[in-house]
């Protein structure tokens, strides 16, 4: 009588975005170590975040999360594709309910030096599209904190894309 409402034998149930991009991610590492799987997945759903902070999943902006991801050794073109397509899949969820968890991974699980790089990769993808937002910036500062890194940090790292700051162009 309540077959219909039973979960079945042969059932998936649907990943959620996190768990998505995880599952993407340790898909394409296999030989990768689970902490190694955590450091990319939250770095990829940053970059994510960011690229959809402004709610435009631009083609600049997942041009330049296709070549962060390149810098990822072991990863395949292939495993690129797949990953962006489960970012765009995803990207509301990724950039909003998974930015805490993102950021805690990677202090818990990478130095210092690390978190700065991923923090510049994540300015050079707000720039992408040649404009920071005021919403942007707003995401990159609240990350910047996240990360455990100071704000001195941040206005080092987006110097060189100053130009590109809508906050500073005039109207």
């Amino acid at each position: 009588m309540f077959g219909r409402w039973l979960r079945g034998e042969g059932a998936t149930e649907k990943l959620s975005g996190a768990d998505a991009l995880r599952a993407s991610i340790a898909h394409e590492l296999p030989g990768a170590d689970i902490e190694t799987v955590t450091v990319v997945t939250s770095m990829a759903g940053l970059l994510g975040a960011v690229a959809y902070a402004d709610r435009n999943y631009s083609v600049a902006e997942e041009a330049r999360v296709r070549q962060e991801l390149e810098r990822v050794q072991g990863m395949s073109v292939a495993g690129i594709d797949a990953i962006c397509k489960v970012l765009r899949e995803h990207i509301v969820e990724i950039s909003t309910v998974q930015i805490p968890r993102y950021a805690r991974a990677l202090v818990e699980l990478a130095d210092t030096d690390l978190r700065r790089e991923v923090l510049s990769a994540l300015i050079d993808l707000a720039a992408a599209d040649s404009s920071i937002s005021v919403v942007e910036t707003n995401l990159l500062r609240q990350i910047t904190k996240s990360l455990g890194l100071s704000q001195q940090d941040y206005v080092e790292l987006q110097a060189r894309h100053r130009s590109a700051l809508e906050s500073l162009k005039s109207s």
